[in-house]
């Protein structure tokens, strides 16, 4: 049965469908022989050989893996960065197989991130109308009041687009900083921040500790664990 190559490229564990679709359209890939550089084309995976940076790419050779890494402060959730900054692929280098982030964290934020080598999977929880609940821990500075917390719940407008509604719960409140409980089930670039900047309690420290109902829970930060069959028949149904 044929199927588009980007697909292919994704469930054989070479990038995320997104990614594969620029390699691409840059010329990196071959069919039979040819580059092919239109996102449209259909491949067979029984008749057609299918070709990345040299090495033919085939899905039976490719073992799904999925991980759960707590990342930290301070590192990058790409594989590669310009500015020569830690990327979480420093941190399970140990794993044989070419993973990839689920989405991403941004640089000062830490959490529950998720790497595969499920592009299919990888599109599935990443594309905005799945609309994935993803929960953070945020210690904002002062506390927001009821206004705040329903100018949030209501959204609010960050780069000039109001975001989706949203969730808010003060669950401890200090002098100078409280901690929020907040749930999305967008992505837009650096969200959470933008959002309670704009109800002016902006973020001292941020951490994502759940997507949907698969939480972070007692993993030290820096580590990583493989998920559980159970977690993973989670994910696919999201």
């Amino acid at each position: 049965m044929e199927e588009r190559l980007q697909k292919y490229l994704a469930e054989a564990g070479v990038a995320s469908r997104r990614k594969s679709e620029e390699l691409i359209a840059a010329g990196l890939v071959k069919v039979n022989g040819k580059i092919v550089t239109e996102l449209g084309t259909k491949v067979d995976p029984k008749k057609d050989e299918v070709v990345y940076r040299g090495q033919v790419i085939s899905k039976k050779e490719v073992e799904m893996v999925y991980i759960m890494l707590h990342k930290p402060e301070g590192y990058v959730t790409t594989a590669k960065e310009q500015f020569g900054r830690p990327s979480v692929m420093d941190l399970v280098r140990d794993v044989k197989e070419r993973i990839f982030p689920v989405g991403r964290l941004d640089y000062e934020t830490s959490g529950l991130l998720l790497l595969t080598n499920d592009g299919d999977l990888t599109y599935k929880l990443t594309h905005p109308k799945h609309d994935v609940d993803k929960t953070y821990h945020a210690k904002v500075y002062g506390t927001p009041d009821d206004m705040d917390l329903q100018m949030f719940r209501r959204g609010v407008f960050i780069d000039g687009v109001r975001t989706k509604p949203a969730k808010i719960q003060i669950i401890e409140k200090g002098e100078r900083q409280s901690l929020a409980e907040i749930k999305i089930h967008e992505g837009k670039n650096r969200q959470v921040r933008k959002m309670c900047e704009a109800i002016s309690h902006p973020v001292a420290q941020l951490k994502r500790v759940a997507t949907g109902d698969l939480e972070l829970g007692d993993l030290p930060k820096g580590k990583y664990r493989h998920l559980t069959a159970t977690e993973v028949k989670y994910l696919k149904k999201l």
